[in-house]
């Protein structure tokens, strides 16, 4: 029984070994399958989580690449700016270069064709010198040699006939077409620039607060008034007008000074030599910075960007010159924006030419060099370091120096025009008629001329000649000569034209 029992326990034991390996078995199934199930759980989150960093590392790295595709597609249409800039900068050169080029040619023809004309008038003045060499020798009774000085003679008159001819048809045509070009240019010129017209005199007037003050200006026995003047270089003049005094000089510098100095001494009440030196060296030292900054205003108003410190003093000290009554600065900048409008028109460096026309006047400002006032203009603007083009165009503005630029001519034509405006300058009735009486004695001087008269204040100049004595041409080149020898001898503002008239009458009676 015993045995039974021990068997029984035995396989109860077995069996419950049995079902705790099928259990432990099922467990373990079981976690393993939640294992895996939490494993596939974490991949697939890991997965999301990695596609959606993907998916942001892409939508970066595209949102950085669509920037840079903007900023290179932006620095592709800046260049594609830029060429198209510079090709139309071409282009307007090549434009500007062809029409030159055909200008050349067109002169390069016409050229040709005068050269082909007067090798052809040779050839025919060649015939007909042999054809009349031939004729004297077999009719006339003289010598060869006397056949050869008739037949010069002849040929001489000819030659100069023709040359005339040929010298007016060629300068008609060239005066012609520089006429109108030159009228375009300066009339635009003018329109554009409209400077005012000052007129300064010797005098200026300073008001006093009342008759009292003159006393205390004189001084005792005048000693106050003498070191005024002897320190500031003016005359004052105290008289019986009622409260005024008048400043007289021929200095404008020096007459505004001693008007600053006097109307503080007025406004201060210590009127005594000492005193009128102190201020008078206070004011000297605020006109110098007056003068200064009356230089930069105008070369800030001319768009001149750097000048020598010198020499924009001594642009300044021009607001207190004149010439002939016109006021020295105000020309200046005139002349300065007529240069500039024209070289813009004809393609030059305006800064230069704007330049050169404030300057062209310098020389007359200039007080320790000696000599014409376009040299000595030359050789301070050389000093203080302006181009040799600008140098050239000071120096040559009144014909001292030969044009070396087209500037030149440019500045010389704007300080003309600047001058030559109705009331622009003033003359003494003694200039005046000195002027027209030299005109017409240098008229008179030449052969032929009958009677001259000086019009239009002097600008133009008529002259009659015996028809019988001079031909039509030699007018034209009398005409000419006057005006060489006006230019010569004389010195005026703008031009003057000179019209030589010939004039033939036949008259008969009938009886």
């Amino acid at each position: 029984m015993s045995v039974i029992v021990a068997i029984l326990g035995i396989l109860l034991g077995i069996t419950a070994f049995v079902v705790g390996i099928l259990l432990g078995k099922k467990r373990y199934a079981e976690h393993l399958k939640r294992a895996k199930e939490e494993g596939e759980e974490i991949k697939r989150k890991k997965l999301e989580e990695a596609s959606r960093e993907a998916s942001e590392i892409v939508g970066k790295g595209r949102r950085q690449v669509e920037e840079e595709q903007r900023k290179l597609q932006s620095e592709i249409s800046r260049k594609r700016y830029e060429l198209n800039r510079q090709r139309n900068q071409l282009r307007e050169e090549e434009e500007r270069l062809r029409r030159k080029e055909e200008n050349l040619r067109r002169l390069e023809r016409d050229l040709r064709q005068k050269e082909s004309e007067l090798a052809r008038r040779e050839e025919r003045i060649k015939r007909s010198e042999d054809e009349l060499l031939a004729k004297l020798e077999k009719i006339a009774q003289m010598t060869v040699d006397e056949a050869k000085q008739e037949l010069l003679k002849k040929v001489e008159q000819m030659a100069r006939l023709e040359a005339a001819q040929l010298s007016m048809r060629i300068k008609d045509e060239a005066r012609q077409r520089a006429e109108e070009e030159a009228r375009e240019i300066i009339a635009t010129a003018i329109q554009r620039c409209a400077a005012s017209r000052t007129a300064e005199v010797t005098t200026t007037i300073v008001e006093l607060p009342s008759e009292e003050i003159k006393g205390r200006i004189i001084g005792r026995e005048g000693r106050n008034i003498r070191a005024f003047e002897a320190i500031t270089g003016v005359e004052l003049i105290v008289d019986d007008t009622p409260e005024i005094v008048v400043i007289s000089s021929f200095d404008a510098l020096r007459r505004e000074k001693a008007k600053v100095i006097l109307e503080r001494l007025i406004e201060d009440g210590r009127i005594h030599p000492a005193r009128i030196e102190e201020i008078a060296a206070k004011v000297e030292e605020e006109f110098e910075e007056h003068v200064r900054y009356i230089g930069e205003e105008t070369l800030v108003e001319l768009q001149i960007p750097y000048m020598h410190p010198e020499l924009i003093k001594l642009v300044g000290k021009m607001k207190f010159r004149t010439s002939y009554g016109q006021n020295l600065l105000a020309h200046s900048v005139e002349t300065a924006k007529l240069a500039g409008i024209m070289a813009a028109e004809l393609g030059l460096n305006v800064e230069d030419a704007r330049r050169a026309g404030l300057l062209h006047d310098i020389g007359k400002v200039v007080e320790d060099e000696e000599g014409p006032h376009a040299l000595v203009g030359a050789t301070v603007a050389k000093r203080y370091g302006e181009k040799e083009a600008v140098v050239n165009a000071i120096a040559s503005h009144h014909g001292d120096v030969e044009p070396a630029t087209l500037i030149a001519p440019l500045v010389a034509a704007a300080d003309a025009i600047s001058g030559a405006r109705p009331g622009a300058r003033r003359e003494s009735i003694e200039q005046y008629i000195k002027r027209l009486h030299d005109l017409e004695q240098i008229a008179h001087r030449f052969p032929g001329v009958q009677k001259v008269y000086a019009l239009y204040a002097g600008r133009e100049v008529r002259v009659i000649v015996d028809a019988e004595k001079i031909s039509d041409l030699e007018a034209r080149a009398l005409s000419e000569e006057i005006a060489r020898t006006i230019e010569n001898e004389l010195q005026y503002p703008g031009q003057i034209k000179v019209i030589v008239i010939r004039e033939t009458r036949a008259i008969s009676v009938a009886r």
